[in-house]
């Protein structure tokens, strides 16, 4: 194993932060790449990196890796230092107000310019061109403030790697995968192996995230290029959302880190008989589907359904108490589907986000995430 360190960008005097990146195995003819926490107060993700080194240690020890396994356990020092009177506070930039998930790269487009005479019909050849490519536009790009420098050398850690693995959690959740369309049957696969209960798909998801913006690259090129040259299947680049913020046990993280083990000797990454997958918990369904329940009114939140809970359009998700009238106002379910997701609080304004159900029927387009 190998340990590297990629400093960020000086952004006050005396106040410099690092990444670490853990590298397992060596280059060769895959690579797989794992975050956690690039919300820096999501913190299942770094508990399970945490088991997960453990096994790849032993396995490297007996000689069973294939290729490369890259871990950075603390993909936001930034965000992790943000703390306001004891609450850990990491989702959005202090310093800029942004979704530290968000205003990743877009390299699309230069990389069509870049690779306009060179492409040919030797699909492997490709692949080493266009992650060159992609390699050349991140040295090039334009660095302004840490936030940029982390964003850039998170995707340079990434953009050669077959499988991209982005570990995150929900408020309050059950386990789900979001994925593009070239990877469902992969998806389908590490669902089973951490037993998924909702499986999102969506090619344009809209804000510039981490894994979208390591995934649509290869799309846009193959719909440019595609008539012409092969461009093979991007990398599968996933978000994984492992359940919700007070999810972090040892239980489930070694849980967790088994069966993303699992998943990678399935995967060709490490040499051994792979335990077959669990049956599927969920069959996938379009992000563009999924459908959010708003509060109506203000008050005091009592939910009486469950994340993970298969809800008919009209079910009762909720009731919202107002306490100076005594009434009680109900939150139902807008469509038939998964509730996946609800917030953690339990005072809800009007016109607050309190919960997400997975729906098969595409309804939404444009940015499908939110701020």
């Amino acid at each position: 194993m190998r340990t590297d360190q990629h400093p960020l960008p000086l952004g006050s005097a005396n106040c410099q932060y690092s990444l670490s990146s853990f590298h397992y195995g060596v280059p060769g003819a895959r690579k797989a790449y794992l975050q956690a926490s690039l919300h820096a107060d999501e913190l299942p993700g770094m508990l399970v990196l945490h088991h997960l080194r453990e096994l790849l240690e032993q396995a490297e020890a007996e000689g069973r890796l294939q290729g490369e396994i890259v871990l950075v356990p603390v993909a936001n020092p930034i965000g992790l230092g943000q703390t306001f009177m004891h609450d850990q506070m990491g989702r959005f930039d202090f310093a800029s107000g942004v979704n530290f998930n968000r205003g990743f790269p877009d390299l699309s487009q230069q990389l069509i310019v870049l690779l306009a005479d060179a492409l040919g019909d030797d699909a492997q050849r490709n692949i080493r061109l266009i992650r060159a490519g992609l390699r050349q536009l991140l040295d090039a790009a334009e660095c302004r403030t840490p936030l940029d420098g982390m964003r850039i050398e998170l995707m340079r850690l990434a953009h050669d790697a077959d499988i991209v693995l982005d570990l995150h959690c929900d408020c309050e959740a059950v386990m789900h995968i979001y994925t593009q369309s070239d990877h469902v049957a992969e998806a389908e696969r590490l669902g089973c192996y951490l037993g998924a209960r909702v499986i999102l798909v969506a090619d344009a998801v809209g804000g510039a995230c981490f894994d979208e913006m390591l995934f649509k690259p290869w799309l846009r090129l193959r719909a440019h290029y595609g008539a012409q040259f092969p461009v093979p299947q991007s990398c599968f680049a996933s978000t994984v959302e492992l359940r919700g913020e007070q999810d972090v046990s040892d239980q489930l993280a070694g849980a967790d880190a088994l069966g993303i083990y699992h998943y990678l000797c399935g995967a060709g990454m490490i040499v051994g008989a792979a335990t077959p997958p669990p049956a599927a918990a969920c069959a996938p369904t379009p992000l563009s589907g999924s459908a959010t329940a708003y509060a109506g009114e203000s008050g005091v939140i009592s939910y009486l359904a469950e994340p993970g809970d298969m809800l008919q359009a009209g079910d009762l998700i909720c009731s919202i108490v107002d306490p100076l009238s005594g009434h009680a106002y109900p939150v139902t379910s807008p469509i038939d589907g998964v509730m996946y997701s609800r917030v953690i609080f339990r005072y809800a304004t009007r016109g607050m986000e309190l919960a997400k159900i997975a729906g098969k029927i595409e309804r939404r387009s444009g940015n499908l995430l939110g701020p």
